[in-house]
């Protein structure tokens, strides 16, 4: 058995633990029930309560007696009796289940649909007759009143079969391509399908007429979900005569009233898987919904999380016991699992031990760690010099080291190290020492980085320290130099605080007039305190004194003046800094001009002739001329390297960068136009001063008398509006 706690709720696992085979001897079966801890602290509730390989669906009959599990391989059924906690009977079929029914109160009647589109019926001895649908079904439900099996699959119709006639009746013809599941109301019997477009239609028996119909897919999408198709119904339940529970393929859970068309709740699995059961808990309001992954409680009011049950394997079904607190789950395995939740309700009568077995385990729990074992490490047995003993079953192996007994632990322990109680010993009395030492008088130390930040702290901690000895008015608050979150920012270097930055000299005012703020209004409080005893007669100001309001206007005036100072220097610097590197740019283009003049007049006295006379240069098309020193500062922007280029383009005024107060940088660029970009512009200039020229006359439209009433009003109004 596996004891687990979600939300303070215990969960047993009644189904854990080691499963005997079947072919042991019963001598075989009572030496490792000796000899094996986990077959003995095992609880088998029900005899073979396991299927071959996986069960696919699981069910208890109306009177609570008989628990029906279908499964394969081979494909079967298998009944079990609750009152004598073993095996009933179990039956081979042609092929796999897709969904059963158990129609009485008993075993006696069931009807499996089977894949390969055959309706098999039970009884109690056996086979009864099997018929076929026309086409491959996905579910069925039962119309108690009429008698009648309504099939959904694989197709647009729900075929109905008449078992009192034993034939089948017209068929209800549904709006959609498929139907995946379907169910019918237990109060008034309203029969509702849920179809893969995301949609589900109710009908009544009674006229074969569509009374409703409930769009889920819109109303299971939420605001940022993404979409990767269009959610099917996977789940379908009824609750009750006016609330349904409606599960789609993309793991969300609905829960309507029938007359409304919105949903009531709306709750996410989180998983993205289909949502494969769906049950209710009348005692307690609660839903249990399950996919592949989950079983989630949860109330079907709030949608609050109750509990969850997370087993090692996929889950296929899931069955509650009526009642009770137990819930039986069909998995991808041998084993169908079993729960045990106290709080949804007690165990079940025929098996009321449970009752009185949680009793007692809950009076003396037992901790989730081994108290028994020590788990250690391979660096730990290596310490220990116990590497060898791997493998052998002194050690067990669990996630990334060993569990192995805690006697043999500190056996090896004290020989390997046989002075650690000295060790100990000594460290509690170095500990003493440095309590005793807190006490004395301390010599504050500053931290290597931030000191004077660390000295301002100080000082506030201690005013603070002070007014609240003195107003005895609870605790000081913990200064941040005592907390270790902010220990770094004392010990690393880079979070040194830059006081020649612009930002800090543009925050520095506000800081230290709220600080000065600080310290003042810790001096009021401290003179108010000192003469509250005393009752003041006179409410007035004294004349001269600027009342408290005045002093915080003045003291604002105050900073904000400081920071505009501020950001006047900082732009005066800025402003000083570009010229002198203007100046810097200019005077290296002098003397780079110079170097080639007179490397070319070295090289060849001809050509320094030639260059007393005009020269011609050709203009390339796209270009636009400036002047002859265009040429040379092309060619020295093509020799110089990117760091000049961005200078000069940024004296030029093709950059632009700017600081803010801040911090942050911002990068301004401006693009140089092409040629063709040039003429379109221009055309489109000349268009607009073309069209202004057409002017027409519009005095016929302000006039009231007509277009030919009067030549006064008409050259009044003429050539005022143009088009």
């Amino acid at each position: 058995m596996q004891i687990s706690s979600v939300n303070d709720v215990k969960i047993y696992n009644l189904s854990h633990g080691k499963s005997l085979p079947e072919w042991l001897s019963d001598r075989k079966k009572r030496q490792l029930q000796k000899k094996d801890v986990d077959i003995q602290r095992r609880i088998e509730l029900i005899q073979d309560f396991e299927m071959p390989t996986v069960c696919t669906s699981i069910k208890v009959s109306r009177d609570g007696q008989f628990i029906l599990a279908a499964g394969t391989y081979k494909p079967r059924i298998r009944c079990y009796d609750t009152y004598q906690l073993s095996l009933k009977f179990e039956r081979c079929l042609d092929s796999d289940v897709v969904a059963f029914d158990v129609l009485s109160d008993d075993y006696s009647k069931l009807v499996f649909l089977h894949a390969d589109r055959y309706v098999e019926f039970h009884s109690q001895h056996g086979h009864y007759y099997k018929t076929r649908v026309p086409k491959f079904g996905r579910d069925f439900s039962y119309h108690y009143p009429s008698c009648d099996l309504y099939f959904v699959g694989a197709s647009s119709e729900v075929y109905r079969l008449n078992l009192e006639q034993g034939r089948f009746l017209n068929s209800l013809q549904t709006d959609a391509v498929e139907n995946n599941v379907c169910d019918i109301n237990p109060v008034h019997h309203l029969f509702a399908t849920g179809t893969s477009e995301g949609r589900v239609e109710c009908w009544d028996p009674r006229v074969r007429n569509r009374v409703g119909l409930l769009d889920c897919a819109l109303s299971s999408l939420s605001e940022g979900t993404e979409v990767q198709g269009l959610p099917s119904i996977s789940a379908l339940k009824f609750n009750g005569s006016l609330n349904v529970a409606v599960g789609t393929s993309t793991g969300q859970v609905l829960l309507y009233d029938l007359r409304s068309s919105q949903p009531l709740l709306v709750k996410d699995h989180f998983y993205n898987l289909p949502i494969n059961s769906l049950n209710f808990h009348d005692q307690l309001d609660l839903v249990v919904s399950s996919d592949s992954k989950i079983i989630k409680i949860w109330s079907k009011d709030t949608g609050k999380l109750f509990s969850s049950i997370q087993p090692q394997v996929n889950i296929n079904d899931v069955c509650m016991y009526p009642n009770s607190g137990m819930l039986f789950t069909a998995n991808e395995d041998p084993k169908m699992n079993t729960f045990y939740i106290p709080a949804l309700g007690p165990a079940p009568r025929w098996c009321s031990f449970l009752d009185n077995l949680t009793e007692e385990l809950e009076e003396s729990p037992e901790s989730t760690v081994y108290d028994d074992y020590k788990f250690v490490t391979r660096k730990d047995l290596d310490n220990l010099g116990l590497s060898h003993l791997v493998g052998s079953s002194l050690l067990k192996a669990y996630m990334h080291g060993f569990f192995m007994d805690i006697r043999l632990y500190h056996k090896v322990k004290s020989m390997a190290n046989p002075f650690a109680y000295e060790e100990y010993r000594k460290d509690k009395i170095r500990q003493k020492i440095e309590e005793s030492r807190t006490q004395r008088v301390q010599v504050k130390k500053l931290p290597k980085v931030n000191k004077e930040l660390a000295l301002k702290l100080m000082e506030q901690g201690d005013d603070e320290a002070e007014l609240t000895s003195r107003t005895k008015k609870g605790k000081a608050l913990p200064s941040i130099l005592g907390d270790d979150r902010f220990k770094v920012m004392f010990e690393n270097p880079d979070y040194q605080v830059d006081e020649q930055s612009d930002e800090f000299r543009l925050l520095n005012p506000i800081v230290s007039k709220v600080g000065q703020k600080r310290k003042k209004k810790l001096r009021l409080l401290a003179q108010q305190d000192a003469t509250s005893q005393q009752v003041a007669d006179d409410e007035e100001e004294p004349e001269g004194r600027a009342s408290s309001e005045e002093e915080s206007s003045d003291d604002d005036k105050s900073w904000v003046e400081e920071v505009r100072e501020q950001r006047r220097l900082l732009r005066q610097e800025d402003r000083d800094r570009r010229r002198q590197e203007r100046k810097e740019a200019d005077r290296n283009t002098v003397l780079l001009e110079r170097e080639q003049n007179g490397g070319e007049k070295t090289s060849n006295m001809a050509t320094s002739k030639k260059t007393s006379q005009p020269q011609f240069y050709q203009i390339k098309a796209g270009e636009e001329f400036r002047s002859f020193n265009d040429m040379a500062r092309k060619q020295k922007l093509q020799k110089a390297s990117l760091e000049d280029r961005l200078k000069m383009e940024e004296y030029s005024g093709v950059s632009n960068v700017a600081d803010t107060a801040v911090g942050s940088k911002q990068l301004t660029f401006t693009l140089k136009k092409s040629e063709q970009q040039r003429k379109q512009q221009q055309a489109e200039r000349d268009h607009h001063e073309e069209r202004k020229k057409l002017r027409r006359s519009a005095g016929h439209l302000s006039s009231r008398r007509g277009r030919g009433w009067g030549g006064r009003g008409r050259g009044r109004h003429q050539g005022v509006f143009a088009l």
